[in-house]
């Protein structure tokens, strides 16, 4: 038990960095952008831009997830076994109970946001309800508690804010870039083909740091899940059986992708070669590595 605590701990301080280094990156680009264009503004829109995205993501973050997935509040009479689950995992944890919300999809999935344990939300998919089992169910309402217990879900939402303002900042300068074509003469080659080089590789930079920090939290929350519940074989079923459903859920966003629990696109089929290059991209590491992790807690 000690080296998940330990493993926990680890992926917090990894994580930290991690959105350090985002926040560190955007202004290297804007940076860059301004040195190319000569245009210092850039720089401090960059800056008080980073803020308030941050400030936007903390505040209205469980909103807007909850709305782009179509998420109702789960009427206590009608779901009472939903709504006792999640208190009395709440309770074992710690927290108090969060706001239960149910998302009408026959894709099985869930998820949890919110900027701290006090205004956190679950939403749950019909599908899920309707196909696991209540031990295999327990396990997915601990993976979310867990995700609101270690703030998992604010640390997202803040790097997808930003992700979103980088390409926005990108796109921005190209078009200034665009404007101001008659003096690029004089410009600075060596500027020139760093801001070249940055702005092609600043989304796809950005895209994988977002996806490193997904799957770490994805592996800790199961960790933790299994702490609470001590029981890993209920959450490793549910994992199967939610990775089992291959068609996509109805309102699945990529700006929202990572807080499920799992793909809200669908798995799909296809080569190996073609499985390896989705699971490169895909927000969720790969089922089989979070089954084979959650099992080695009982050995």
């Amino acid at each position: 038990m000690a080296n998940i605590y330990t493993n926990i701990e680890k992926n917090k301080w990894k994580t930290a960095f991690l959105m350090l280094g985002f926040t560190a990156f955007i202004m290297l680009v804007a940076y860059l952008i301004a040195s190319y264009l000569n245009n210092e503004s850039i720089l401090y829109f960059a800056g008080l831009g980073a803020l308030l995205a941050n400030a936007s993501s903390f505040w209205f973050s469980d909103k807007i997830a909850l709305s782009s997935a179509g998420a109702r509040p789960a009427d206590e009479k009608q779901y009472k076994e939903l709504h006792r689950m999640v208190e009395n995992l709440a309770i074992t944890a710690g927290l108090p109970k969060p706001r239960v919300y149910i998302i009408d999809d026959t894709a099985p999935n869930a998820f949890a946001t919110g900027r701290d344990p006090k205004h956190a939300a679950i939403a749950v998919t019909s599908g899920l309800l309707e196909r696991l089992e209540k031990s295999e169910l327990e396990g997915v309402i601990a993976h979310e508690l867990s995700h609101i217990a270690n703030r998992d879900i604010l640390i997202m939402s803040v790097a997808v804010v930003l992700l979103g303002f980088l390409a926005m900042l990108t796109d921005t300068a190209m078009r200034l870039a665009a404007f101001s074509g008659s003096d690029r003469e004089s410009k600075n080659p060596i500027t020139l083909w760093l801001w070249i080089i940055v702005i092609i590789l600043a989304p796809i930079i950005a895209q994988l740091m977002q996806l490193a920090i997904s799957r770490r939290r994805e592996f800790q929350a199961d960790s933790s899940a299994v702490l609470l519940t001590r029981y890993p074989e209920g959450l490793a079923n549910a994992l199967r059986k939610i990775s089992n459903y291959k068609m996509p859920m109805k309102r699945a966003s990529a700006a929202t992708a990572h807080l499920f629990i799992s793909n809200p696109f669908g798995d799909g089929s296809g080569s190996r070669l073609g499985s390896k290059i989705a699971n490169l991209f895909s927000t969720h590491p790969p089922v089989e590595e979070r089954i084979k992790a959650i099992m080695s807690v009982s050995r």
